[in-house]
């Protein structure tokens, strides 16, 4: 057991820890977007599945676009059709978010209210757009959500994407926390990586595409935030430097 450390924050990755977003929401808009393209593009499940080791939205269409007959030929073209592509692709997600197609996951927001209520800070360290939170959380925790967060880091504000920890730095500086005084929630490998790169413990709620992956180095590993039993703040602390596996 280590040295315990008050808990001042939790900070939160977005797609596939706080909602299932990957397969049923940036999957789905995605393939709306190449076929209002003309694209004859689309990206099934396990193809997805593979693109989710590219973190960020344009950079997976970038690696998707490599070596592609039906791609543009130059790296320049690529990356204007990959802006457009991301942007438009954005508007589509908004949408079918806005149409309240994807909930929050178990345990999530029992956690979130049980900080609000200790005084735990909240904040949100994503490699997915400022415009993709908006509509997620809008349609999640209401249009006055941004109260709820002390900090709000998104792909914008830290363009280098995980594993690199400029995200998670850039969280805690806005938080005015030490890494052992905050606790990331993950789901993905890149994640994990990024949180522990910046030296802050990080736990690990597995997600569909991350059901089966290894995670080195997380404090605790669970299926989702009611597993093994419902995640409170108690509990949360006294595992924070416990490897659970479930």
């Amino acid at each position: 057991m280590s040295t315990h450390h008050a808990l001042r924050a939790i900070i939160w990755d977005v797609d596939g820890t706080i909602a299932e977003t990957e397969a049923e929401g940036h999957r789905v808009a995605f393939n709306q977007t190449f076929e209002a393209h003309g694209l004859p593009w689309h990206w099934d499940l396990p193809t997805y599945g593979r693109l989710l080791d590219v973190t960020g939205g344009r950079e997976r269409l970038l690696a998707f676009m490599q070596g592609r007959a039906d791609a543009p030929a130059t790296t320049e073209a690529r990356e204007a059709l990959a802006r457009v592509l991301h942007q438009d692709k954005n508007a589509f997600y908004a949408e079918l978010v806005a149409r309240g197609g994807i909930a929050a996951r178990p345990g999530v927001r029992r956690l979130m209210d049980a900080c609000t209520r200790e005084r735990v800070a909240l904040a949100v360290a994503t490699t997915t757009s400022t415009s993709n939170v908006e509509a997620l959380f809008t349609s999640l925790f209401g249009p006055g959500w941004r109260t709820r967060f002390a900090a709000v880091v998104c792909a914008e504000d830290a363009p280098r994407k995980k594993p690199d920890p400029q995200a998670y730095q850039l969280a805690l500086q806005r938080l005015g926390v030490a890494p052992h005084e905050a606790l990331a929630i993950e789901d993905s490998p890149n994640g994990l990586k990024a949180a522990r790169a910046a030296g802050i413990p990080c736990g690990i709620t597995r997600s569909a595409y991350f059901a089966d992956a290894v995670f080195e180095g997380a404090v605790w590993v669970r299926a989702n935030l009611d597993q093994p039993s419902p995640m409170t703040l108690n509990l949360l602390r006294s595992e924070r430097s416990v490897k659970i596996e479930s």
